[in-house]
C-alpha cells in the first residue's frame, strides 16, 4: 500500500485510470482535458527529464509525489504546493442522511466547471467527468454541492472535487457527499482516500471529524515545459 500511495498517479494510469491518459517507459500522463496530473516511475530526480521528452503536449502539468524535490531542468516550475494525503479510518459502510443527490452527467459539466472555478477544490476540466461517479446537490436547479472520484490505483479510490457553493456552506453538504463516496467505494471493496493542501485547515477539519487520517505529505509542482 504504502509504494502505490506514495505515487498515486503512476499507479491510477497502470491500472483503472489507464484509458484517460498514457504510460510510456517510465514516463505516465493524463489527456490534458481530463487532469493534468503527470507521474514517473520510481525517484523523481532520475524521471522527471525524461517526462519532459515523452509529453506530446505544451500545456502546464502537475507533478505529484511525496518526495520534496528540486525540480530538474528542464522543466520550469511554477508553483509547489505542499499537501496531505489522508485516508479514511472511520466506520465501514457509513450511512449518510442528507439532501438528495443527483449524478452527474456531460450535460452538467458547464456548472461543474463555474463551481470548481468559484470554490478551487483543485483541477477540473472538460473531460474530468470522465472519472466516474460525480453526485451533486442543487438548489432551486443550480448545482451548489458535488463531490466524485478521481484516480483509482489498485485497491484504492481517491475522493476528489468536493465543493459547496459559498452562499450554501454550513449546510453540511460535503459530509453527505463524501459520506456517500466512502460508502461506495467500500461496497466496491477499495479504500477510500483523498488529497487536500495543507493550509486548507476547514477542509482537513471536516475529512477528521469524519474519519479520515493524515497518512503522508504530499507535493503538487505545477510545471511548465521549456522549449527543446
Amino acid at each position: 500500500m504504502k509504494q502505490i500511495l506514495d505515487n498515486p498517479v503512476w499507479y491510477a494510469l497502470r491500472a483503472h485510470n489507464h484509458a484517460l491518459g498514457q504510460v510510456s517507459g517510465g514516463s505516465a500522463y493524463f489527456q490534458p482535458e481530463v487532469s493534468p496530473f503527470v507521474a514517473v516511475e520510481g525517484h523523481a530526480l532520475e524521471g522527471l527529464p525524461a517526462l519532459h521528452q515523452a509529453i506530446p503536449f505544451g500545456n502546464n502539468v502537475i507533478f505529484v509525489s511525496n518526495e520534496n524535490v528540486e525540480i530538474p531542468l528542464p522543466w520550469k516550475l511554477l508553483a509547489a504546493i505542499p499537501g496531505y494525503q489522508m485516508l479514511y479510518k472511520g466506520p465501514d459502510f457509513p450511512a449518510p442522511e442528507g439532501p438528495v443527490t443527483i449524478p452527474l452527467t456531460t450535460d452538467h459539466v458547464p456548472e461543474m466547471i463555474a463551481l470548481t472555478s468559484q470554490t478551487n477544490p483543485g483541477p477540473f476540466s472538460t473531460e474530468t467527468i470522465r472519472f466516474g461517479h460525480y453526485e451533486g446537490v442543487f438548489d432551486n436547479a443550480r448545482l451548489v454541492a458535488m463531490a466524485g472520484q478521481r484516480m483509482h490505483p489498485e485497491g484504492h479510490a481517491e475522493i476528489s472535487a468536493v465543493c459547496t457553493h459559498p452562499d450554501h456552506l454550513g449546510k453540511g453538504y460535503a459530509r453527505h457527499l463524501l459520506l456517500r463516496q466512502v460508502n461506495r467505494i467500500q461496497q466496491n471493496g477499495e479504500m477510500p482516500f483523498l488529497h487536500v493542501k495543507a493550509d486548507n485547515a476547514r477542509a482537513i477539519g471536516v475529512y477528521e471529524s469524519l474519519g479520515f487520517e493524515i497518512r503522508t505529505e504530499i507535493y503538487f509542482y505545477v510545471l511548465k515545459k521549456n522549449p527543446d
